[in-house]
């Protein structure tokens, strides 16, 4: 049975199966009689089903390492501004709407604000930051569509963790800010999606200083911190 709190899907690594013959579109109810092996690959982009596999085991420990600095950095911040709380989590499903639960993504690791009660699903509204752990694999295609989405939803902040092509290491990781406004187009021109996201930094193993940013809190990282 697929686990239907927000506890994090990936504490033991899933084997790679063949994807089984499923309809192209499912509701929650339907996914969560499938086998626990095959419900937690599948995600719901409004009711369609996709399948959203787990990487290798760099992709697993460089989520970790990152889940885990950016939880010193958010325990950082709400120490210093009781005011704001938040919860940092990995593989956990994040539903895109106010309500039901067939429109969905599980981001490798988010920022969202602690919840009012145990087990509560975490919603788009309820999410500062959600990244993902890109492997050599994952085309730029598949990185954008899901980013899209996320922008959709008006999460303010999305991360892109790129990792290394032949070691095991962090190539690039770039933080994106949420646009507030809309860039002036031609006339008659009209962007293919509502929100978009800009970059609004980047770092790569040769800047010294490591990952640094003060939005969406300070964000203080060492190269050392992310090291395989």
């Amino acid at each position: 049975m697929r686990r239907t709190d927000t506890a994090y899907r990936g504490r033991m690594p899933v084997p790679r199966i063949d994807e089984p013959d499923l309809p192209e579109c499912m509701t929650w109810d339907e996914l969560e009689q499938l086998p626990e092996n095959i419900a937690q690959q599948i995600e719901l982009w409004g009711g369609r089903v996709v399948w959203a596999r787990r990487g290798p085991a760099e992709h697993q420990m460089f989520t970790v390492r990152m889940r885990n600095a950016m939880e010193s950095c958010a325990r950082k911040s709400t120490s210093d501004n009781s005011d704001t709380r938040w919860r940092v989590n990995v593989e956990t499903n994040v539903f895109l709407g106010d309500n039901g639960k067939s429109d969905f993504l599980t981001p490798d690791f988010l920022i969202h604000r602690c919840l009012e009660s145990a087990y509560q699903d975490v919603r788009a509204a309820d999410t500062l930051l959600v990244g993902e752990v890109h492997s050599p694999s994952n085309t730029r295609s598949d990185m954008e569509a899901k980013k899209c989405r996320y922008a959709g939803a008006g999460i303010p902040w999305y991360w892109e963790v790129i990792l290394a092509r032949h070691t095991s290491a962090i190539a690039v990781v770039r933080a994106y800010a949420l646009e507030t406004g809309h860039a002036q187009l031609p006339v008659g021109v009209r962007p293919p999606h509502p929100a978009n996201y800009l970059v609004a930094g980047e770092w790569t193993p040769a800047d010294e200083h490591g990952v640094r940013i003060e939005f969406p809190f300070p964000i203080t990282i060492d190269w050392s911190d992310l090291e395989y």
